[in-house]
């Protein structure tokens, strides 16, 4: 069977066809060599699941890789410190067995945590449950990542936060008294801790006051680009054989997404599986042309998908969001990038815009005519200051020389 475009859950590259992400890999891993505890925060569906699995890969032979996932937590996990120390440590047996049998198997720390950890009444706490966990460094020869996806899970609990907490002392103490503590440590997931913190306290000191200070920026582009977008093409091409223009072709998804992961994915796979000849194309080689593009543009603009309802759910949860991202559309309104701003920071973080030139845009073609439509369509926006906004100046509506409503005509 042949390879196809996956934008469910991993992506793999015996199975699907995808990017080359080995140079975003090596970049990363510049990270961990220098002992960076860091956050990969990015927009949903943008590959960061994927990522780690490949880092892990990238980084056993010099690493003893633990990767976690928030995920399988429950709420009853973050009740207090034992629930989650327990929970945490049951994780981490879990995936230690898995990474390399014969560290956990002769570990006498690892051993004490999974008798702790049988023990459900132990009151086994956080500061216990590092203490056991630095012994547990202490004893091995390879330096020990801990990544940790998903940690949006865990947003509304304070427990949580104390785990931070704990995270950075010791990684303070490993600076100031050479002790044992992870190597690295990676939270991977929507939200960077401070909006976790914000999310959490109210006031204007826990605002600000956040455990993860101590890390490292992230500025990795985890976004496609055209020869990364072109490789994957060529790829599917060599399978194929529609005769498509790869570099037109990729430049067109690119163009429409800025190089959005699951955008890109989700229009490849349109085109290779949905359009044919109910849709007007006698042949994969018509279906891989611009017409055949726009095609598969309008399909997923009329499509009710996870990431589309995300984005819409985050503009109910964030009225100012939904206001600031109003008025950049229908008003016009040019607005300055403020990296202080709490709407412009939380419109960032989810992926609806992105700056460019000291002003926040839009983050690609797709979700501009997305939220031009979802406005426009609902009540609220139907009355007449809108009507009148959309129509005052269609210049606004222009990316380069082309009409964001192309894509839906």
């Amino acid at each position: 069977m042949r390879k196809y475009f996956n934008v469910t859950g991993l992506c793999t590259p015996d199975k699907h066809y995808m990017v080359d992400i080995s140079r975003k890999l090596v970049q990363i891993q510049r990270l961990v060599d220098r002992g960076f505890y860091f956050t990969i925060n990015r927009a949903r569906q943008y590959g960061k699941t994927t990522t780690l699995v490949a880092l892990e890969k990238t980084l056993a032979d010099r690493y003893l890789v633990i990767r976690l996932d928030f995920q399988v937590l429950g709420s009853a996990s973050f009740q207090n410190e034992n629930t989650f120390s327990l929970a945490f440590a049951s994780c981490f047996l879990k995936a230690v067995w898995i990474a390399d049998k014969e560290s956990a198997a002769d570990s006498t720390a690892l051993a004490e945590l999974c008798k702790r950890e049988g023990e459900r009444d132990c009151g086994l706490d956080l500061r216990r449950l590092f203490q056991l966990l630095q012994n547990f460094c202490e004893s091995l020869q390879k330096p020990v990542v801990l990544m940790i996806d998903e940690v949006d899970s865990a947003a509304n609990n304070q427990v949580f936060l104390d785990f931070l907490a704990q995270l950075r002392y010791y990684y303070l103490e490993r600076a100031a008294q050479n002790s044992a503590a992870f190597h690295s440590v990676i939270l991977a997931g929507v939200y960077d801790v401070k909006n976790l913190k914000r999310k959490l306290r109210g006031d204007e000191e826990h605002k600000t006051n956040s455990p993860w200070n101590i890390a490292a920026d992230f500025d990795v582009d985890m976004s496609f680009d055209v020869d990364d977008i072109a490789g994957m093409l060529q790829a599917y091409e060599s399978d194929v054989q529609t005769g498509m223009d790869i570099g037109k072709m990729a430049a067109l998804l690119y163009e429409y997404t800025s190089g959005y992961p699951f955008l890109v994915s989700r229009l490849c796979m349109m085109m290779d599986e949905k359009l044919g000849k109910e849709s007007g194309f006698a042949s994969e080689k018509e279906v891989w042309t611009k017409e055949g593009f726009l095609a598969a543009v309008r399909m997923l603009l009329m499509e009710k998908n996870t990431l589309f309802e995300s984005l819409l759910d985050k503009m109910e949860a964030y009225p100012s969001l939904k206001q600031m991202l109003r008025e950049l559309l229908f008003a016009g309104k040019e607005i300055s990038y403020n990296a202080l701003d709490p709407s412009i920071a939380l419109a960032l973080m989810f992926g609806f815009v992105k700056k460019q030139n000291h002003a926040v845009v839009p983050a690609n073609r797709i979700f501009d005519t997305l939220l031009y439509n979802f406005f426009l369509s609902q009540q609220e926006t139907q009355g007449e200051e809108i009507s009148l906004a959309s129509q005052k100046d269609k210049n606004q509506f222009v990316l380069g020389e082309k009409t964001l409503i192309e894509a839906v005509v």
